[in-house]
């Protein structure tokens, strides 16, 4: 299996020589193994998309959620356009209103001036929740994950490996932080034994202080819920807009030295690609 981050920012594209080496796009992820493919939320990263070599008439698309840094670059995602193209769209289910009816707010006037209906492609959408399900030969499990709104995690099982993408996530979210029973953990299923992890830690942990409750992680707390999941390969994510190249690297030395010899993590930056056994 084999994963390319195409979108690793938090919230807003930032666009700058500031944020050049960690990336500007929000959040996208390609999976492939042999000629099946995934794409993991529908940022501007997705944009990628449009410059890559696809002959294939079916696409996939997986969205966590439908806030707007997921879904901004759905508008420019080509297959859209192809009327001999079947794209498929999975997001989390809510009792009052269908996925259609909720993506159709973004792609319309005066938001978009294309309207969902008028797309030429074949649009199918999946309304999941905690759910399994299969896509050619991945093996897909969804959950209910702690975020503002309706969101989900994926757990994508091929062949030989397994990859966890939950970008948006606050598991330590309560009075005393994180629960250390696996069983109360928000996305522990999602991750347990997982060969890979991409998962939020949009802030410090002095951040965090102070943005309890908006949804997100701070970078110790993703630390603790992958060693409590025994995550293999963690991979921090969803960059705070406002954080620079440099912060963002004296942030992840910083948590080096409080956290040395734990297990293999990394700060996720635009373009890295991932080859699992």
């Amino acid at each position: 299996m084999k994963i390319t981050l195409w979108g690793v920012r938090g919230s807003i594209q930032t666009s700058g020589p500031d944020t050049k080496n960690y990336g500007s796009r929000t959040s996208c992820a390609f999976v492939s193994e042999e000629d099946n493919v995934l794409i993991l939320d529908a940022g501007s990263g997705i944009q990628q998309f449009n410059s890559i070599n696809f002959s294939q008439k079916r696409i996939d698309v997986l969205l966590t959620h439908l806030h707007m840094d997921h879904i901004l670059g759905l508008g420019f995602f080509s297959p859209f356009f192809d009327p001999t193209m079947e794209a498929h769209i999975w997001g989390p289910k809510i009792r009052s209103e269908s996925l259609r009816s909720r993506l159709s707010r973004y792609l319309s006037p005066p938001l978009f001036p294309v309207l969902l209906r008028d797309l030429p492609c074949k649009l199918i959408f999946h309304e999941i929740g905690n759910t399994d399900f299969e896509i050619n030969n991945f093996k897909i499990t969804s959950n209910y994950v702690i975020h503002q709104g309706p969101t989900v995690g994926f757990r994508v099982a091929g062949s030989n490996s397994v990859f966890t993408y939950i970008p948006d996530h606050e598991p330590a979210l309560g009075c005393g932080g994180m629960i250390k029973d696996p069983k109360w953990i928000s996305g522990f299923n999602l991750a347990f034994d997982t060969d890979l992890l991409y998962h939020d830690g949009q802030y410090t942990a002095e951040e965090y202080k102070n943005k309890k409750g908006w949804g997100h992680s701070g970078i110790e707390d993703a630390l603790l819920f992958a060693s409590i999941a025994r995550v293999k390969n963690l991979i921090i994510a969803h960059h705070d807009p406002s954080h620079s190249d440099e912060q963002l690297s004296q942030i992840f030395k910083d948590i080096q030295l409080k956290t040395r010899g734990l297990f293999k993590y990394e700060m996720a930056e635009e373009g890295m690609e991932f080859d699992l056994p």
